[in-house]
C-alpha cells in the first residue's frame, strides 16, 4: 500500500513517515499543496494523509481538486481546527475521515488501518491463488493451513503482483511500490525480493515468471 503524507511541519512529517514505514507501508512526502497535486498526478496513492493548514494551496483546495479529478484513494485530514464547520467542510469535499491535532501516533495508525480496510473490503479482502490465500485487510498470507512469513517489502511485492495476475509488471513499478522517493532501493533489491518470494511460494502453486526485458508476471493458476 502506498501512502502520501502532505504536511509542511517537517518534524511531524518525519514522525508520521517513520511510523507508517515501520508498519510496512510505502510512504512519500509532500511539503505543500502544489507538491501534493504534482505527486498525485504522477503516482497512485491508496491513502493520502492531508494537513489542512498548508502554505499556498491549503488542504481543503487540494482535497477539492483531487476529488474533482476522480482520485479514488482514501483521504485522511489532519486539522488543528476543532470547529464543527471545518470538519463538515472537509467531509463534504470528500474526505473519508479526519484527525484533530494534537493526536497520538497510535490513534493515527488506527485510523489509517481502518481506512485501508474499508477500501480493501470493496475490492474483496481475501484473494485465493492455488493453495495461497492472501488476506489484504489483515495483511496475512497462508499456503494451505501454514502461515507464510513475509517481510513488509516482500508482502508489498507479492500483493502488487497478485493484484495484477496475468499482467507484466515492470521492475520500476515494483520499485515505486516498495520505496519512498528518498529511499535507495535498486532493481537488484527487487530481484532479491522476488527470489525470496519464489522460494517461499514453491509449494503454493504460484509461479512468478520473469519476462525478459520487461519485468515479472504471476501466471493465473486457475486459468485453463
Amino acid at each position: 500500500m502506498r501512502v502520501l503524507i502532505v504536511e509542511d511541519d517537517k518534524a511531524l512529517a518525519d514522525g508520521l513517515m517513520r511510523t507508517l514505514k515501520q508498519s510496512g507501508y510505502a510512504v512519500d512526502h509532500a511539503g505543500s499543496g502544489e507538491l501534493a497535486l504534482r505527486a498525485c498526478a504522477e503516482e497512485h496513492y491508496d491513502l493520502i494523509v492531508l494537513d489542512v493548514s498548508l502554505p499556498g494551496i491549503d488542504g481543503f483546495e487540494v482535497l477539492r481538486r483531487l476529488r474533482r479529478d476522480n482520485h479514488a484513494g482514501s483521504i485522511l485530514l489532519l486539522t488543528a481546527h476543532d470547529a464543527e464547520p471545518d470538519r463538515v467542510r472537509g467531509l463534504d469535499l470528500g474526505a473519508d475521515d479526519y484527525v484533530t491535532k494534537p493526536f497520538s501516533l497510535p490513534e493515527l495508525e488506527a485510523r489509517v488501518r481502518a481506512l485501508i480496510r474499508r477500501s480493501q473490503v470493496v475490492k474483496s479482502p481475501k484473494l485465493h491463488f492455488g493453495r495461497l490465500t492472501v488476506d489484504t485487510a489483515a495483511r496475512r498470507a497462508s499456503v494451505g493451513s501454514d502461515a507464510l512469513e513475509l517481510t513488509p517489502r516482500e508482502w508489498t511485492v507479492l500483493e502488487y503482483l497478485l493484484m495484477r495476475v496475468g499482467q507484466v509488471v515492470s521492475k520500476e513499478h515494483l520499485l515505486q511500490a516498495t520505496c519512498s522517493w528518498d529511499d535507495s532501493l535498486t532493481h537488484n533489491a527487487i530481484e532479491v525480493y522476488v527470489s525470496r518470494l519464489r522460494s517461499k511460494l514453491q509449494h503454493a502453486g504460484i509461479r512468478i515468471r520473469t519476462v525478459r526485458g520487461f519485468g515479472y508476471m504471476v501466471d493465473d493458476p486457475d486459468a485453463s
